[in-house]
């Protein structure tokens, strides 16, 4: 994609997001449809209708980043009761189908909330809702990981980006692609535990994580269990991040649809009261 193109969808992602915190006189006026009459729209780019009528005609694709849920998934380490479904009514004996299900919150393809590491006070029906959608910022890191399991993305990795692409966007949320999905759902080979029972994968490193809440992204994400590697035994970026305010997006599906920049996604978590997380469905928007 030219840089021209990725600026105009840019600009028509920040459109759309800042029309779905607010309905009113603001939104309308950002759009270039203030209240007292049309005017040029600032930013040049399509109107909103426009923009979802190419969603709907899959001129804009929509890639779901999320795994189905079910009791099969690829569980944490001492996990044991991950998932449980169970039919309420069917069609056969009530005329209609439900279920009621238990699950973890951090489990499969899932959000972190701020509250799940200390300092982090923010439960996941808290988390401002203009966070849930940004601008996706991809560091890809498979041909490192694959030499090294163990491999931490270093703050140099991020300003690397920034000089082909220019600084990263505040509210951006950063997705590091480490190939890990190509293992999902064989759980041996994911979470790739050695004798020890420690597991080993790729993951942010503190360094790149304080550069990353300096540029006031809205939340880190990766293709693999945690966004700290494998083997870590303090959590640091966890206790990092999410005690500055940002989320995790972690076992998410396959990333390789996505380009380094130039895509914008859509975070949807359960709106569970007080929780530390919970399921997510996580859309990326791709003209």
């Amino acid at each position: 994609m030219q840089i021209r193109e990725q600026r105009k969808a840019r600009a028509g992602f920040l459109l759309i997001r800042r029309e779905a915190q607010s309905g009113g006189a603001e939104a309308h006026e950002f759009a270039g449809h203030r209240r007292d009459g049309p005017s040029e729209n600032v930013l040049g780019t399509a109107r909103p209708d426009t923009m979802l009528d190419e969603i709907a005609s899959g001129k804009m694709r929509v890639i779901d980043l999320s795994y189905a849920i079910n009791d099969k998934l690829v569980r944490w380490p001492g996990d044991e009761k991950v998932f449980e479904a169970q039919v309420n009514a069917s069609v056969e004996k009530d005329g209609y189908f439900t279920r009621s299900f238990w699950t973890l919150e951090h489990y499969g393809t899932h959000l972190d909330a701020p509250v799940h590491f200390p300092p982090g006070k923010t439960t996941v029906d808290q988390i401002p809702v203009k966070q849930l959608f940004g601008p996706a910022v991809l560091l890809d890191v498979r041909e490192e990981g694959a030499k090294d399991a163990d491999y931490q993305l270093p703050a140099a990795r991020v300003e690397e980006w920034e000089n082909r692409h220019g600084r990263i966007p505040e509210d951006a949320i950063v997705l590091l692609r480490t190939g890990w999905s190509a293992r999902w759902p064989d759980a041996q080979r994911y979470r790739n535990q050695d004798a020890q029972g420690r597991m080993h994968f790729p993951g942010f490193s503190v360094g790149a994580a304080k550069l990353l809440i300096e540029r006031n992204v809205s939340g880190l994400g990766c293709d693999s269990m945690s966004v700290d590697f494998g083997a870590s035994a303090d959590f640091a970026v966890h206790h990092l991040a999410l005690g500055s305010g940002l989320y995790h997006l972690e076992n998410l599906a396959d990333l390789s649809a996505l380009p380094e920049t130039g895509a914008f996604l859509v975070v949807a978590p359960i709106k569970l009261e007080g929780g530390s997380g919970g399921p997510v469905r996580v859309f990326a928007l791709l003209p």
